[in-house]
């Protein structure tokens, strides 16, 4: 297994939309995140597309498929065909959700939440093992948002995503609206889980949108970083220092400038927090 992955600088999801503008011009991202369910094919346009973004910008695989924490067998076949698109594009890591997405082979379309249990967590551990074993590399796990608790729970989502990563020895993807999306729907305080996270376990930040229903939260995605998440934002870079930020939007997708604009503000924010005129990339 390799050290913790270098500081990548603050890049965008990855979205056909936004492809013919990437490769004809030079937008102020320093790397791209793709989706690698959308790549796990064996040919086509994406491929070819991917393949040329990868000769200008690092790249890093998120996936929604991997239901690491759900009681089925482990999908060999997914596996399989995420190596081979790891050796193809060489991302600086891969991650996906601490959640379950299925179980009995029906696949709800949804990241689910775990009961925080000492029982749970030794099967998280385990599976996350073993993929690694079978990837040959660290996984990185993003903690969801969530709109119900389990009554079983026996520790704190915080407590229960660092045993996770100190046990398994796998890396964290921060998600810094799912934090502030969970503290609102349950009652928590986001510094409570910003302290209660390893500093040494987190290599990535995703910062997004959601719509707020007044009584709840709902992680959509679809809407413009708030002053309330971007709050959060700062005080995450005060706490775990330099950290590969990336905005993330999945729909009403806007032009590539408008996200440029926010990952700018992203830039701001972080370069203001750690007193530093410039953050580049591997510094």
């Amino acid at each position: 297994m390799s050290d913790k992955p270098p500081f990548l600088g603050f890049g965008l999801g990855l979205r056909p939309q936004h492809y013919s503008e990437i490769l004809e011009g030079s937008p102020q991202v320093d790397w791209f995140e793709v989706l690698s369910e959308n790549y796990m094919i064996e040919g086509g346009q994406p491929l070819r597309m991917l393949d040329r973004i990868c000769e200008r910008y690092p790249v890093v695989m998120h996936g929604v498929s991997l239901s690491i924490a759900s009681t089925a067998p482990l999908d060999r076949e997914y596996l399989a065909r995420l190596k081979t698109l790891a050796a193809r594009v060489n991302p600086k890591w891969i991650s996906d959700h601490l959640c379950w997405t299925g179980v009995h082979g029906v696949n709800m379309h949804d990241l689910l939440p775990v009961p925080y249990t000492k029982e749970a967590l030794d099967h998280v551990v385990d599976r996350v093992s073993r993929v690694q074993d079978i990837l040959g590399r660290r996984l990185t796990l993003e903690n969801v948002s969530s709109y119900v608790t389990f009554g079983q729970s026996e520790m704190t989502e915080w407590e229960f995503v660092s045993e996770v990563a100190n046990r398994a020895d796998c890396w964290l993807l921060f998600d810094v609206n799912n934090v502030y999306v969970s503290a609102f729907n349950h009652g928590f305080s986001t510094d409570d889980f910003l302290n209660g996270v390893p500093r040494d376990r987190v290599v990535q930040f995703h910062v997004a949108g959601h719509s707020h229903e007044e009584s709840h939260i709902i992680d959509t995605h679809d809407h413009p970083v708030c002053d309330e998440v971007w709050d959060v934002y700062r005080a995450a870079v005060a706490h775990f220092g330099p950290v590969s930020t990336m905005i993330e939007r999945d729909d009403n997708i806007p032009p590539l400038a408008a996200l440029v604009d926010e990952l700018d503000h992203a830039r701001s924010i972080a370069r203001e927090v750690l007193g530093r005129p410039s953050l580049a990339a591997a510094e």
